[in-house]
């Protein structure tokens, strides 16, 4: 009996068996080069309360020169429309506290919404996000709706004295913002269901600087490489079906205005997709209905924005 990836598609690469790739597992990886900067981190969740109303949280953590460091949260309904904000930078009296607490002015079909967070002992890697000492609390209607960082769970026992209904919360989408002036190389983390463990992403560009005579692109995940791309610039464009974790992952890359933009223009993002889906759906991700309000399970999508400055 065929294996459910041989079934689906012929051109699947299974990530989670050693053999399933014919490429040296070292292609995508070389100490000498450093990844590329990261600007920008945006995540998108779904957040259904005890009284089954919808709501939608944007959050970013971005980095910039000029502004500094920041925390933007977004609140929308169900037409993903937003109707309340919450910001934070370095800039701001708010975030020179680093810890505190605020309500937020939002419309009756929303809900009273209050902001905790303490970013006083919060530790940095390479982006904007923190990866520990920190926490952010959204209560909305005296509901916990969205609790993020590893201090998260103390707040919650110590403050709130697990008194309060906690919300039903999905993570739909996360996009990355990165720009290079010379290394083409991304690396990040990506957990594609909520019973799955977190992956290791790297994407890479080689060309003619390093004794090729045509760019080409590698994606490896694990250290496993699951595409290679050659002649980049004209295969600018393509689409590979993944099997991660039990499911189905189309993988997706548009790098034209890495070749035929104008250098000072502003649009000059590559595009890495990356988007689960049922594997009884034989559709990509690009035939599918944007909206499938009764479908049970959630599908994820890790969207990477590549510039090159130079």
């Amino acid at each position: 009996m065929r294996d459910l990836v041989s079934c689906f598609s012929e051109n699947a690469v299974n990530v989670s068996h050693s053999s399933c790739s014919s490429y040296s597992n070292n292609a995508c990886i070389s100490p000498s080069l450093l990844p590329s900067v990261q600007n920008a981190v945006t995540s998108l969740y779904r957040i259904i309360l005890s009284n089954k109303n919808q709501l939608f949280i944007t959050v970013t953590w971005s980095k910039d020169p000029i502004s500094g460091q920041g925390l933007s949260i977004d609140f929308g309904d169900t037409d993903h429309e937003t109707s309340a904000s919450f910001k934070l930078n370095t800039n701001s009296s708010l975030f020179r506290k680093k810890k505190g607490s605020k309500i937020i002015e939002s419309s009756d079909s929303i809900g009273k919404i209050q902001v905790f967070w303490d970013l006083s002992a919060a530790k940095y890697e390479a982006g904007p996000e923190p990866v520990e000492g920190f926490y952010v609390l959204v209560m909305v209607d005296s509901e916990i709706g969205l609790i993020l960082g590893d201090l998260a769970e103390e707040i919650v026992i110590k403050k709130l004295k697990n008194s309060c209904p906690i919300a039903k919360v999905s993570l739909l989408s996360r996009q990355e913002h990165y720009s290079s002036s010379g290394n083409t190389l991304y690396s990040t983390k990506a957990q594609f269901c909520d019973t799955g463990s977190a992956h290791d992403i790297l994407i890479r560009c080689t060309g003619e600087d390093e004794g090729l005579k045509h760019p080409s692109l590698s994606v490896c995940i694990d250290k496993k490489m699951v595409i290679r791309v050659k002649r980049l610039q004209w295969n600018f464009r393509g689409n590979q079906t993944i099997f991660v974790d039990g499911l189905l992952v189309d993988l997706m890359w548009d790098v034209h205005d890495w070749f035929f933009n104008p250098p000072a223009s502003a649009s000059g993002y590559a595009v890495f997709m990356f988007r689960t889906r049922s594997g009884l759906d034989s559709r990509l991700w690009l035939e599918e209905k944007l909206l499938q309000k009764e479908k049970e399970t959630i599908d994820f999508s890790l969207l990477i924005y590549a510039c090159k400055t130079s």
